[in-house]
């Protein structure tokens, strides 16, 4: 990194019992140390599975606005919730011109082997995503096989609901939205009952 680089400190603890000193003791004498330029902190007080951190939303709006040149967190945990998210924010911060430092996992992708690394976690978070594919046709296959019917419960719908709401005078699409049906099964309802054709006491529906 340049000594010109203005940096973005980022720290986030669980609860608001904790304390951020100790991050900040270790980033703040890494800046120090090569004499960079602080640009702002921020900080969030959330557990590491909750999407709700404002201050790391502000921090990746800044950095598409190209207000800093790298951001600096103390553990990767501390900024990401699992391995898909890293990957996504790291790319997002690369397409911004936007370096990322872990200070604690010695990450730093303005350098040859951070940016390695980064492909290599870009693989795993592929080959993540392939398993979780892979597991849930596997699990398909196999509730097919076992006769478990997928997908949406059928519902069932009275002959004489759609009909009373036509001699109410709805139209198809009002009687299918009312009912929850499909606009083609009124329709073919109502065309039975105009020709008189019997009917049974109920449709199963889609």
């Amino acid at each position: 990194m340049q000594k010109s680089n203005k940096v973005a400190i980022y720290v986030r603890v669980s609860t608001s019992e904790q304390s951020t000193e100790l991050q900040l003791g270790d980033l703040n004498r890494y800046v120090e140390a090569r004499g960079l330029d602080i640009y702002k902190v921020y900080e969030d007080k959330a557990t590491g599975t909750n999407d709700k951190r404002p201050s790391l939303k502000q921090l990746l709006e800044d950095a598409r606005k190209r207000k800093f040149d790298v951001v600096l967190c103390w553990k990767l945990d501390r900024f990401f919730r699992s391995l898909k998210d890293l990957v996504n924010t790291l790319q997002y911060l690369t397409d911004s011109g936007v370096q990322f430092v872990s200070y604690k996992d010695n990450i730093d992708l303005s350098t040859a082997s951070g940016r390695l690394m980064m492909q290599i976690l870009g693989s795993f978070a592929e080959f993540e995503a392939s398993l979780i594919k892979e597991r849930v046709l596997a699990g398909l296959k196999n509730a097919k096989s076992k006769g478990v019917r997928l997908g949406r419960p059928r519902k069932q719908c009275h002959v004489s609901d759609i009909l009373d709401l036509r001699g109410q005078g709805l139209s198809i699409a009002k009687i299918s939205k009312e009912l929850n049906v499909s606009h083609g099964l009124v329709q073919r309802v109502i065309e039975r009952s105009r020709n008189q054709v019997p009917q049974e006491a109920k449709i199963k529906t889609a």
